[in-house]
Protein backbone atom coordinates (compact mmCIF):
# COMPACT_ATOMS: atom_id res chain seq x y z
CA UNK A 1 0.00 0.00 0.00
CA UNK A 2 1.40 3.29 -0.90
CA UNK A 3 -0.03 5.24 2.11
CA UNK A 4 -1.47 4.42 5.87
CA UNK A 5 -4.90 5.70 5.12
CA UNK A 6 -5.23 3.16 2.21
CA UNK A 7 -3.86 0.20 4.69
CA UNK A 8 -5.66 0.81 7.04
CA UNK A 9 -8.58 0.90 4.90
CA UNK A 10 -7.85 -2.74 3.63
CA UNK A 11 -7.47 -4.25 6.42
CA UNK A 12 -10.99 -3.26 7.74
CA UNK A 13 -9.93 -0.23 10.33
CA UNK A 14 -11.26 3.05 8.80
CA UNK A 15 -14.64 3.51 10.14
CA UNK A 16 -15.02 7.57 10.35
CA UNK A 17 -12.35 10.00 9.28
CA UNK A 18 -11.99 13.71 9.30
CA UNK A 19 -11.64 15.45 5.61
CA UNK A 20 -8.04 16.14 4.46
CA UNK A 21 -6.48 13.45 6.88
CA UNK A 22 -5.19 11.33 3.37
CA UNK A 23 -3.53 15.27 2.32
CA UNK A 24 -2.54 15.49 5.68
CA UNK A 25 -0.64 11.77 5.98
CA UNK A 26 1.22 12.75 2.48
CA UNK A 27 2.59 16.04 3.24
CA UNK A 28 4.96 14.62 5.84
CA UNK A 29 5.29 12.69 9.44
CA UNK A 30 2.25 13.13 11.33
CA UNK A 31 2.51 12.63 14.91
CA UNK A 32 -0.65 10.72 16.14
CA UNK A 33 -1.89 9.76 19.65
CA UNK A 34 -3.89 6.99 21.14
CA UNK A 35 -5.53 6.74 25.00
CA UNK A 36 -5.19 3.74 27.40
CA UNK A 37 -7.59 3.48 29.92
CA UNK A 38 -5.16 2.50 32.46
CA UNK A 39 -8.41 0.35 34.59
CA UNK A 40 -5.99 -2.58 35.04
CA UNK A 41 -2.50 -3.33 35.16
CA UNK A 42 -2.42 -5.21 31.56
CA UNK A 43 -4.16 -4.50 27.90
CA UNK A 44 -5.97 -7.46 27.29
CA UNK A 45 -6.91 -8.64 23.54
CA UNK A 46 -9.78 -6.04 22.74
CA UNK A 47 -6.96 -3.17 23.20
CA UNK A 48 -4.43 -5.07 20.80
CA UNK A 49 -6.08 -3.76 17.52
CA UNK A 50 -5.48 0.12 19.27
CA UNK A 51 -1.93 -1.32 19.44
CA UNK A 52 -1.87 -2.26 15.94
CA UNK A 53 -3.54 1.12 15.38
CA UNK A 54 -0.20 2.53 16.58
CA UNK A 55 2.46 -0.12 15.17
CA UNK A 56 1.17 0.23 11.66
CA UNK A 57 1.33 4.24 12.11
CA UNK A 58 5.19 4.13 13.27
CA UNK A 59 5.63 1.47 10.38
CA UNK A 60 4.66 4.04 7.37
CA UNK A 61 7.36 6.72 9.04
CA UNK A 62 4.71 8.81 11.27
CA UNK A 63 5.16 9.04 14.98
CA UNK A 64 3.29 7.77 17.64
CA UNK A 65 2.05 8.74 21.06
CA UNK A 66 0.39 6.32 23.12
CA UNK A 67 -1.23 8.54 26.09
CA UNK A 68 -1.57 5.73 29.48
CA UNK A 69 -4.28 7.95 31.29
CA UNK A 70 -3.22 8.51 34.77
CA UNK A 71 -5.39 11.61 34.76
CA UNK A 72 -8.15 10.44 33.14
CA UNK A 73 -8.16 6.70 34.73
CA UNK A 74 -9.08 9.26 37.97
CA UNK A 75 -12.56 9.78 35.96
CA UNK A 76 -13.61 6.96 33.41
CA UNK A 77 -14.61 6.67 30.34
CA UNK A 78 -18.26 6.73 29.92
CA UNK A 79 -18.03 5.08 26.26
CA UNK A 80 -19.86 1.90 25.99
CA UNK A 81 -20.22 1.80 29.42
CA UNK A 82 -23.71 0.96 31.04
CA UNK A 83 -22.87 1.93 34.25
CA UNK A 84 -20.22 3.96 35.94
CA UNK A 85 -16.94 2.57 37.07
CA UNK A 86 -15.12 1.96 40.22
CA UNK A 87 -13.28 5.33 41.15
CA UNK A 88 -9.57 3.33 41.07
CA UNK A 89 -7.02 4.60 43.92
CA UNK A 90 -4.08 6.56 43.11
CA UNK A 91 -1.54 3.84 44.18
CA UNK A 92 -3.83 1.22 42.09
CA UNK A 93 -3.41 3.73 38.88
CA UNK A 94 0.37 4.31 39.12
CA UNK A 95 0.76 0.22 38.93
CA UNK A 96 -1.22 0.09 36.20
CA UNK A 97 0.16 2.88 33.77
CA UNK A 98 3.39 1.30 34.45
CA UNK A 99 2.03 -2.61 33.61
CA UNK A 100 0.87 -0.84 30.16
CA UNK A 101 4.13 0.57 29.64
CA UNK A 102 5.68 -2.32 29.46
CA UNK A 103 3.56 -4.08 26.93
CA UNK A 104 3.29 -1.05 24.76
CA UNK A 105 7.61 -1.63 24.23
CA UNK A 106 6.68 -4.51 22.61
CA UNK A 107 4.83 -3.62 19.53
CA UNK A 108 6.60 0.52 19.27
CA UNK A 109 10.12 1.56 18.53
CA UNK A 110 11.10 4.37 21.11
CA UNK A 111 14.67 4.52 19.64
CA UNK A 112 13.88 4.79 15.88
CA UNK A 113 15.80 7.95 14.70
CA UNK A 114 13.30 10.06 12.94
CA UNK A 115 9.96 8.64 14.48
CA UNK A 116 10.57 7.45 17.85
CA UNK A 117 7.34 6.58 19.61
CA UNK A 118 6.60 8.58 22.81
CA UNK A 119 4.46 7.56 26.22
CA UNK A 120 2.75 10.37 27.89
CA UNK A 121 0.44 9.90 30.78
CA UNK A 122 -1.98 12.82 30.92
CA UNK A 123 -1.42 13.25 34.75
CA UNK A 124 1.28 15.68 33.92
CA UNK A 125 -1.19 18.35 32.87
CA UNK A 126 -4.62 17.48 34.13
CA UNK A 127 -3.46 16.74 38.04
CA UNK A 128 -1.96 20.24 37.76
CA UNK A 129 -5.07 22.06 37.08
CA UNK A 130 -7.22 23.66 39.85
CA UNK A 131 -10.96 23.38 39.05
CA UNK A 132 -11.68 26.86 38.29
CA UNK A 133 -8.87 27.23 36.31
CA UNK A 134 -10.25 24.09 34.13
CA UNK A 135 -13.46 25.60 34.23
CA UNK A 136 -11.92 29.07 32.65
CA UNK A 137 -9.67 27.71 29.81
CA UNK A 138 -11.85 24.55 28.55
CA UNK A 139 -15.16 24.20 29.95
CA UNK A 140 -16.16 27.74 28.77
CA UNK A 141 -15.59 26.43 24.90
CA UNK A 142 -18.29 23.97 25.10
CA UNK A 143 -22.10 24.16 25.83
CA UNK A 144 -24.29 21.64 27.69
CA UNK A 145 -26.13 21.17 24.66
CA UNK A 146 -22.95 20.14 22.65
CA UNK A 147 -22.06 17.62 25.29
CA UNK A 148 -25.78 16.11 25.12
CA UNK A 149 -25.46 15.56 21.81
CA UNK A 150 -22.46 12.98 21.48
CA UNK A 151 -23.48 9.36 22.15
CA UNK A 152 -21.82 8.30 25.06
CA UNK A 153 -23.71 10.71 27.24
CA UNK A 154 -26.97 10.15 25.42
CA UNK A 155 -26.61 6.23 25.71
CA UNK A 156 -26.17 6.67 29.65
CA UNK A 157 -28.75 9.86 30.12
CA UNK A 158 -30.90 7.07 28.71
CA UNK A 159 -30.23 4.43 30.84
CA UNK A 160 -31.41 4.09 34.27
CA UNK A 161 -28.51 4.83 36.02
CA UNK A 162 -27.80 8.20 34.61
CA UNK A 163 -24.40 9.57 34.56
CA UNK A 164 -22.20 11.32 36.82
CA UNK A 165 -21.21 15.03 36.36
CA UNK A 166 -17.42 13.00 36.89
CA UNK A 167 -18.35 10.98 33.77
CA UNK A 168 -19.79 13.70 31.97
CA UNK A 169 -16.84 15.86 32.04
CA UNK A 170 -14.84 13.19 30.58
CA UNK A 171 -15.12 14.67 26.98
CA UNK A 172 -13.92 18.06 28.24
CA UNK A 173 -10.61 16.29 29.88
CA UNK A 174 -10.04 13.81 26.53
CA UNK A 175 -10.71 17.32 24.27
CA UNK A 176 -7.92 18.93 26.35
CA UNK A 177 -4.96 16.15 25.95
CA UNK A 178 -5.41 16.86 21.96
CA UNK A 179 -4.96 20.15 23.05
CA UNK A 180 -2.36 19.76 25.18
CA UNK A 181 -0.46 17.19 22.85
CA UNK A 182 -0.46 19.83 20.19
CA UNK A 183 1.05 22.39 21.87
CA UNK A 184 3.64 19.63 23.38
CA UNK A 185 4.79 18.11 20.62
CA UNK A 186 3.21 19.30 17.67
CA UNK A 187 0.12 16.41 17.51
CA UNK A 188 -2.47 16.53 14.71
CA UNK A 189 -4.34 13.17 15.06
CA UNK A 190 -6.30 11.10 17.18
CA UNK A 191 -6.96 7.83 16.59
CA UNK A 192 -9.27 5.25 18.35
CA UNK A 193 -12.37 2.41 17.89
CA UNK A 194 -15.78 4.51 16.81
CA UNK A 195 -16.94 4.63 20.42
CA UNK A 196 -14.34 7.28 20.82
CA UNK A 197 -15.40 9.68 17.80
CA UNK A 198 -17.34 12.27 19.81
CA UNK A 199 -13.78 12.62 22.63
CA UNK A 200 -12.12 12.76 19.42
CA UNK A 201 -14.02 15.58 17.70
CA UNK A 202 -14.77 17.65 21.21
CA UNK A 203 -10.48 17.51 20.72
CA UNK A 204 -10.85 18.64 17.70
CA UNK A 205 -13.02 21.15 17.90
CA UNK A 206 -11.15 22.64 21.11
CA UNK A 207 -7.82 22.90 19.10
CA UNK A 208 -9.56 25.20 16.15
CA UNK A 209 -11.14 27.27 18.55
CA UNK A 210 -8.12 28.33 20.55
CA UNK A 211 -5.17 27.43 18.36
CA UNK A 212 -7.07 27.89 14.80
CA UNK A 213 -5.40 24.96 13.70
CA UNK A 214 -6.87 21.99 11.67
CA UNK A 215 -6.09 18.74 13.21
CA UNK A 216 -8.04 14.87 12.76
CA UNK A 217 -9.50 12.12 13.79
CA UNK A 218 -9.94 8.35 12.64
CA UNK A 219 -11.60 5.22 13.99
CA UNK A 220 -12.20 1.99 12.97
CA UNK A 221 -14.93 -0.31 13.89
CA UNK A 222 -15.73 -1.56 17.58
CA UNK A 223 -14.60 -5.68 17.33
CA UNK A 224 -17.46 -8.46 17.18
CA UNK A 225 -17.44 -12.36 16.58
CA UNK A 226 -19.18 -13.03 13.35
CA UNK A 227 -21.53 -14.85 16.11
CA UNK A 228 -22.18 -11.10 17.34
CA UNK A 229 -20.40 -11.99 21.14
CA UNK A 230 -18.21 -9.79 22.51
CA UNK A 231 -14.80 -10.12 21.07
CA UNK A 232 -11.67 -11.19 23.45
CA UNK A 233 -14.80 -12.76 26.06
CA UNK A 234 -14.18 -16.77 26.46
CA UNK A 235 -16.09 -18.98 29.07
CA UNK A 236 -12.48 -18.98 31.01
CA UNK A 237 -13.07 -14.72 31.12
CA UNK A 238 -10.47 -12.28 29.38
CA UNK A 239 -7.74 -12.46 27.27
CA UNK A 240 -5.13 -10.75 28.41
CA UNK A 241 -1.79 -9.73 27.51
CA UNK A 242 0.22 -10.28 30.81
CA UNK A 243 1.63 -13.76 30.85
CA UNK A 244 0.66 -14.12 34.55
CA UNK A 245 -3.06 -13.49 33.81
CA UNK A 246 -3.71 -15.48 30.94
CA UNK A 247 -0.76 -18.18 30.04
CA UNK A 248 1.24 -18.12 26.42
CA UNK A 249 -0.80 -21.30 25.64
CA UNK A 250 -4.05 -20.25 26.10
CA UNK A 251 -3.60 -17.38 24.96
CA UNK A 252 -2.21 -18.96 21.29
CA UNK A 253 -5.18 -21.55 21.94
CA UNK A 254 -7.62 -18.26 22.07
CA UNK A 255 -6.21 -17.55 18.42
CA UNK A 256 -6.42 -21.20 17.18
CA UNK A 257 -9.61 -21.15 18.00
CA UNK A 258 -10.90 -18.63 16.00
CA UNK A 259 -14.22 -19.44 13.94
CA UNK A 260 -13.32 -20.01 10.34
CA UNK A 261 -15.44 -16.94 9.37
CA UNK A 262 -13.11 -14.54 11.14
CA UNK A 263 -9.84 -16.04 10.53
CA UNK A 264 -9.39 -13.82 7.61
CA UNK A 265 -10.41 -10.25 9.25
CA UNK A 266 -8.58 -11.41 12.12
CA UNK A 267 -5.40 -12.15 9.96
CA UNK A 268 -5.60 -8.26 8.27
CA UNK A 269 -6.48 -6.04 12.03
CA UNK A 270 -4.16 -8.34 14.41
CA UNK A 271 -1.19 -9.07 12.05
CA UNK A 272 2.00 -7.36 9.52
CA UNK A 273 1.15 -10.32 7.09
CA UNK A 274 0.56 -8.50 3.50
CA UNK A 275 -1.96 -9.27 0.93
CA UNK A 276 -0.59 -11.40 -0.79
CA UNK A 277 -0.12 -14.10 2.49
CA UNK A 278 -3.18 -13.10 3.81
CA UNK A 279 -5.05 -14.43 0.54
CA UNK A 280 -3.23 -17.63 0.21
CA UNK A 281 -4.50 -18.39 4.24
CA UNK A 282 -7.77 -17.50 2.89
CA UNK A 283 -8.06 -19.66 -0.11
CA UNK A 284 -6.44 -22.57 1.96
CA UNK A 285 -8.99 -21.71 4.54
CA UNK A 286 -11.38 -22.00 1.98
CA UNK A 287 -10.15 -25.33 0.16
CA UNK A 288 -9.32 -27.07 3.67
CA UNK A 289 -10.86 -25.52 6.39
CA UNK A 290 -10.01 -28.93 9.09
CA UNK A 291 -6.70 -27.80 8.38
CA UNK A 292 -7.29 -24.56 9.75
CA UNK A 293 -3.85 -22.93 8.25
CA UNK A 294 -5.57 -19.35 8.48
CA UNK A 295 -6.26 -20.01 12.32
CA UNK A 296 -2.70 -21.48 12.81
CA UNK A 297 -0.86 -18.80 11.17
CA UNK A 298 -3.03 -16.34 13.45
CA UNK A 299 -1.92 -18.24 16.68
CA UNK A 300 1.80 -18.23 15.93
CA UNK A 301 2.33 -14.37 14.28
CA UNK A 302 -0.22 -12.69 17.39
CA UNK A 303 1.60 -14.90 20.01
CA UNK A 304 5.11 -14.20 18.42
CA UNK A 305 4.08 -10.43 18.89
CA UNK A 306 2.94 -10.39 22.41
CA UNK A 307 4.63 -12.95 23.90
CA UNK A 308 7.73 -14.17 21.91
CA UNK A 309 8.70 -17.01 18.99
CA UNK A 310 9.98 -19.30 22.62
CA UNK A 311 6.63 -18.98 23.66
CA UNK A 312 4.97 -19.72 20.45
CA UNK A 313 7.20 -22.70 20.34
CA UNK A 314 6.30 -24.21 23.92
CA UNK A 315 2.35 -23.23 22.98
CA UNK A 316 2.93 -25.73 20.25
CA UNK A 317 4.63 -28.23 22.21
CA UNK A 318 1.92 -27.81 24.89
CA UNK A 319 -0.73 -28.49 22.47
CA UNK A 320 0.85 -31.62 21.37
CA UNK A 321 0.62 -32.67 25.26
CA UNK A 322 -2.56 -31.81 25.03
CA UNK A 323 -3.73 -34.11 21.91
CA UNK A 324 -1.49 -36.84 22.68
CA UNK A 325 -2.11 -40.31 23.16
CA UNK A 326 0.93 -40.58 25.98
CA UNK A 327 2.47 -37.69 27.95
CA UNK A 328 4.94 -39.60 29.54
CA UNK A 329 7.92 -37.89 28.26
CA UNK A 330 6.33 -34.72 27.84
CA UNK A 331 8.16 -31.55 29.68
CA UNK A 332 6.68 -31.04 32.84
CA UNK A 333 6.19 -27.32 32.48
CA UNK A 334 4.65 -27.71 29.52
CA UNK A 335 2.48 -30.59 31.38
CA UNK A 336 1.67 -27.61 33.88
CA UNK A 337 1.08 -25.00 31.47
CA UNK A 338 -1.65 -26.98 29.35
CA UNK A 339 -3.53 -27.93 32.63
CA UNK A 340 -3.14 -25.17 34.48
CA UNK A 341 -6.58 -24.60 35.69
CA UNK A 342 -7.05 -28.29 36.63
CA UNK A 343 -7.06 -29.36 39.94
CA UNK A 344 -4.18 -30.14 41.50
CA UNK A 345 -2.93 -32.44 44.85
CA UNK A 346 0.51 -32.67 46.41
CA UNK A 347 1.07 -36.31 47.65
CA UNK A 348 4.37 -38.14 48.98
CA UNK A 349 4.29 -41.82 47.27
CA UNK A 350 6.01 -44.88 49.81
CA UNK A 351 8.88 -46.29 47.93
CA UNK A 352 6.51 -49.54 46.44
CA UNK A 353 4.50 -46.53 45.17
CA UNK A 354 0.39 -46.44 45.61
CA UNK A 355 -2.50 -48.61 44.57
CA UNK A 356 -4.43 -46.02 41.48
CA UNK A 357 -7.74 -46.76 42.97
CA UNK A 358 -6.34 -45.33 46.01
CA UNK A 359 -5.37 -42.40 44.45
CA UNK A 360 -8.36 -41.79 42.56
CA UNK A 361 -10.37 -41.68 45.94
CA UNK A 362 -7.80 -39.35 47.80
CA UNK A 363 -7.52 -36.76 44.86
CA UNK A 364 -11.26 -36.80 44.83
CA UNK A 365 -11.59 -37.38 41.24
CA UNK A 366 -13.99 -40.33 42.58
CA UNK A 367 -15.93 -40.42 45.88
CA UNK A 368 -14.71 -43.60 47.39
CA UNK A 369 -11.97 -46.85 46.36
CA UNK A 370 -15.21 -48.90 45.45
CA UNK A 371 -16.43 -46.02 42.49
CA UNK A 372 -13.14 -46.21 41.32
CA UNK A 373 -12.74 -49.93 41.23
CA UNK A 374 -15.80 -50.04 39.21
CA UNK A 375 -14.60 -46.89 36.69
CA UNK A 376 -11.20 -48.79 36.08
CA UNK A 377 -13.21 -51.80 35.16
CA UNK A 378 -15.50 -49.89 32.67
CA UNK A 379 -12.19 -48.59 31.35
CA UNK A 380 -13.17 -44.54 32.51
CA UNK A 381 -9.67 -43.70 33.81
CA UNK A 382 -6.72 -42.66 32.30
CA UNK A 383 -3.15 -41.94 33.36
CA UNK A 384 -0.81 -39.31 31.71
CA UNK A 385 -3.55 -39.61 28.41
CA UNK A 386 -3.66 -43.46 28.16
CA UNK A 387 -6.41 -45.49 29.46
CA UNK A 388 -5.50 -47.37 32.72
CA UNK A 389 -6.27 -51.38 31.78
CA UNK A 390 -5.47 -53.09 35.36
CA UNK A 391 -7.63 -51.50 38.13
CA UNK A 392 -5.12 -53.53 40.80
CA UNK A 393 -2.38 -51.02 39.45
CA UNK A 394 0.15 -49.20 41.45
CA UNK A 395 1.24 -45.94 40.54
CA UNK A 396 5.74 -45.01 41.50
CA UNK A 397 7.85 -42.19 40.78
CA UNK A 398 8.20 -43.89 37.80
CA UNK A 399 4.99 -43.63 36.03
CA UNK A 400 5.16 -39.65 36.88
CA UNK A 401 6.06 -37.80 34.22
CA UNK A 402 9.58 -36.12 34.84
CA UNK A 403 9.09 -37.84 38.50
CA UNK A 404 6.91 -35.61 39.47
CA UNK A 405 3.63 -35.05 37.41
CA UNK A 406 0.93 -37.81 37.49
CA UNK A 407 -2.50 -36.77 35.21
CA UNK A 408 -5.16 -38.73 35.75
CA UNK A 409 -8.44 -38.10 33.72
CA UNK A 410 -11.96 -39.57 34.66
CA UNK A 411 -13.89 -39.75 31.48
CA UNK A 412 -12.73 -37.46 28.79
CA UNK A 413 -12.35 -34.18 30.47
CA UNK A 414 -12.30 -34.25 34.23
CA UNK A 415 -8.96 -33.67 34.96
CA UNK A 416 -6.40 -34.04 38.11
CA UNK A 417 -3.14 -33.06 38.57
CA UNK A 418 -0.78 -35.35 41.19
CA UNK A 419 2.23 -33.57 42.33
CA UNK A 420 4.55 -35.86 43.74
CA UNK A 421 6.13 -34.45 46.67
CA UNK A 422 10.33 -35.19 46.91
CA UNK A 423 10.43 -37.74 49.57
Amino acid sequence: MADLLSELAWRGMVSESTEGLREAFAAGPVTAYIGFDPTADSLHVGSLLTVMGLARLQRFGHRPIAIVGGGTGMIGDPSGKSQERTLQSLEQIDANVAGIRRQLERFLDFDARDNAARIVNNADWLAKFDLLGFLRETGKYFTVNYMLQKESVNRRLESEEGISYTEFSYLLLQARDFLELFDRYGCTLQMGGSDQWGNITAGIDLVRKLRATRVHGLVWPLMATSTGAKFGKTEAGTIWLDAGRTSPFRFYQFWLNTDDRDAVSYLKLFTFMDAAEIDALAAATTEHPERREGQRALARAVTSLVHGDDQVRRAERAAQVLFGDDIRTADVDDVLMVFEDAPSTELSLPADGMPLAEMLATVKLVPSKSEAMRLLKSGGVYVNNVRAADEKARLTTADAIGGKLIVLRKGRKEQHIVKLLPT
